[in-house]
């Protein structure tokens, strides 16, 4: 896969491999305890993002996808991080070998659908990958905007799992799912 088949633009974003100069916006991103409410409960450490950035760069090296970071098409400015992952986390035999979609948006833009449209491009760049393939999302069952995202986006919620004991909705989507 080219670098240009990794790069997604949508009406109001641009979706682009993460790099070392998104380090510190994607720090204060993962420091801002609104973003983390739902993520862990707590702010990342720059170090806990420096390794977050290295691990999204490792998975489109080693499986060729991962996530972007979410920049605004008229400003550049950078809003947040998308796309997919293989954590080998034990969520339960279902959720085994699945892609496991993620969000997060700075709090300035939330509310605005960006969320949306970003988890949308990324579903629909995973389509064009993973014809009929499965994805998995992971949401903390209080956040409801998440949810909400997420059922916009074709993922419906199949079970709740326990994930280092913080209860979980998983929720499902098989590839060309009907977005609304």
């Amino acid at each position: 896969m080219s670098h240009s088949d990794r790069e997604i633009d949508t009406e109001r974003l641009m979706l682009r491999l993460p790099s070392r100069e998104h380090f510190e916006r994607s720090v204060a991103m993962w420091s801002d305890a609104e973003v983390t409410r739902f993520i862990g409960g707590r702010s990342f450490t720059r170090e806990e993002t420096w390794a977050r950035l290295l691990r999204y760069v490792g998975h489109w090296q080693m499986l060729d996808y991962g996530y972007w970071v979410v920049l605004e098409r008229e400003t550049g400015s950078y809003i947040g991080e998308v796309g997919f992952a293989d954590y080998h986390r034990d969520l339960g035999p279902t959720s085994s070998g699945a892609p496991e979609a993620g969000w997060a948006l700075v709090p300035r833009v939330h509310g605005k659908g960006y969320a949306t449209e970003a988890v949308r491009a990324a579903t629909r760049w995973a389509d064009r990958r993973w014809p009929n393939g499965r994805t998995i999302c992971m949401i903390d069952p209080q956040n409801a905007l998440s949810l909400r995202v997420a059922e916009k986006c074709g993922y419906a919620p199949v079970r709740r799992a326990t994930y280092r004991g913080v209860e979980s909705t998983i929720c499902e989507r098989v590839g060309g799912a009907v977005l609304r």
